[in-house]
């Protein structure tokens, strides 16, 4: 099977204080658009470590997961280029810790905005995707899973060379 089928892996971070859930606004080629603070899994480390390391570059904030809000599968066509992608997003809720008001963002990233859910629902044509609002909508309804549920064994951790010497 030369050509398999693999769907990216995302991560994303449910935010929420004081009845209001942490977004990011982004410039995308579709414009500015609202996305909860997430990003792709990089070779390495874990959903739970990739989340974390996600809040950090597009918030500033330290950011601990401590909780699987749900696995989330979305196929998406870019405007630019009418590429097929689908991913796969591991979505965690957590606890926000120190912010680093001098430390840069992401490129693209305009910075976190706090909304209320009344405010998420009256905007859904800025998010980046419909799993921004189904991933808080979960939230809400209790769905909580322990970290450990995700396993990531030490072999994704290590290099090959590490693994395999030669």
């Amino acid at each position: 099977m030369p050509n398999r089928w693999k769907p990216n892996v995302t991560v994303a971070a449910i935010i929420e204080r004081d009845g209001k859930f942490m977004l990011i606004e982004e410039n995308t080629a579709d414009g500015l658009r609202l996305n909860n603070p997430a990003g792709h899994l990089d070779p390495g480390e874990s959903p739970v470590a990739a989340c974390a390391r996600e809040v950090l570059e597009e918030t500033a904030y330290d950011f601990t997961p401590t909780e699987l809000v749900g696995v989330y599968l979305n196929r998406f066509t870019r405007t630019r280029t009418g590429n097929d992608i689908t991913y796969l997003r591991f979505a965690f809720c957590g606890t926000l810790g120190q912010h680093y008001p001098e430390r840069p963002l992401d490129d693209g990233i305009i910075g976190p905005v706090w909304m209320s859910l009344e405010e998420l629902r009256a905007s859904t044509e800025r998010h980046r995707s419909p799993l921004v609002l189904q991933c808080i909508e979960d939230y809400l309804a209790g769905r909580r899973y322990p970290v450990d549920l995700i396993h990531t064994d030490a072999s994704v951790l290590t290099s090959p060379a590490a693994r395999h010497p030669v």
